[in-house]
């Protein structure tokens, strides 16, 4: 049998989009032939995921994860093509699958994430997975971002809105996570969800986005024919209502205006950081255009 060398492997990861150990397998099997391994994996349907690599995926689910035993928590993105995929079970377990490897491996990066072998079979790395799902599901799946949160004094609570389209965990420090704790835990996870703070409290703002606040408040004062010696303590004025837009400690309760995030808290607990994903934000959408559609299919038949 030819030898079958890391080398050969990769040049045929490169060309058919298979995960690694697939690879591998259908050089063994046509030994090292690589045309024959390359019909070997299309055969198998495990070639198929490269044909689908320059598609959008900005669809998918948010996912959120709290170990039962040690109280990491994760919230993770995976987008797929259409959000028929999204719904399935099939997909579905793979964000529950992803988020578990992020609690157990603690990756840095997405990127090192790939790389590591799956914690749940090591003969495997995620980014193979990701190939095998690609293939079998049929739509371009893309691991996008991750959070991790481990904490050192008291709690993570995580929330999931309108079943995987907004994603938020936070956590919070407290000596005694008490059932009132928790409650407000939770009340807190859902006004993230639905205010989207940037920040926990003002001291984390940079100073960056301050000054160009001031710039664009101070302009808006200029413009409105106010006079200048009272501009200033217009603009400081109108900086404390941005942080209150901004800063989740800040911000009224959503569950009570008349109250803000800190006096909800009461001093029971203190929050030390927040995370909120929303699906596919940013991303570039897919946009179907039938009559391009219907020009595209003509051009083939004229061929």
């Amino acid at each position: 049998m030819a030898a079958i060398t890391s080398a050969l492997v990769k040049e045929l990861r490169e060309r058919t989009g298979a995960g690694m150990m697939d690879c591998k397998k259908a050089l063994m099997a046509c030994d090292g032939d690589m045309d024959k391994a390359i019909d070997f994996l299309r055969e198998k349907g495990l070639a198929a995921a490269a044909k689908k690599a320059g598609r959008i995926a900005a669809e998918g689910l948010v996912h959120c994860y709290v170990c039962p035993e040690c109280g990491v928590g994760v919230v993770i993105e995976v987008n797929c093509e259409t959000d028929f995929v999204a719904n399935t079970d099939n997909f579905k377990q793979l964000c529950v699958d992803y988020a578990k490897h992020v609690a157990v491996k603690n990756p840095a990066s997405v990127e090192e994430m790939l790389a590591q072998p799956f914690y749940a079979d090591e003969s495997k790395t995620v980014n193979d997975l990701i190939g095998e799902a690609t293939a079998s599901i049929g739509e371009k799946i893309s691991l996008r971002r991750f959070a991790r949160f481990e904490p050192a004094n008291g709690m993570v609570d995580t929330y999931i809105h309108m079943g995987g389209r907004i994603g938020v965990m936070v956590e919070i420090a407290c000596d005694n996570i008490t059932d009132e704790v928790k409650a407000m835990s939770h009340d807190l996870t859902m006004h993230i969800a639905a205010a989207n703070p940037q920040f926990v409290r003002r001291s984390e703002v940079p100073s960056d986005n301050l000054e160009k606040e001031r710039e664009v408040l101070t302009q808006q004062a200029l413009n409105e024919g106010k006079p200048a010696k009272i501009v200033e303590r217009m603009v400081e004025g109108r900086i404390e209502k941005y942080y209150k837009e901004v800063c989740l400690l800040e911000q009224p309760f959503v569950k009570d205006p008349d109250m803000s995030v800190t006096k909800m808290l009461a001093g029971k607990c203190d929050v030390v950081r927040f995370v909120r994903f929303e699906r596919g934000e940013g991303l570039e959408k897919r946009v179907n255009d039938l009559a391009a559609d219907i020009a595209a299919e003509q051009a083939k038949m004229k061929k």
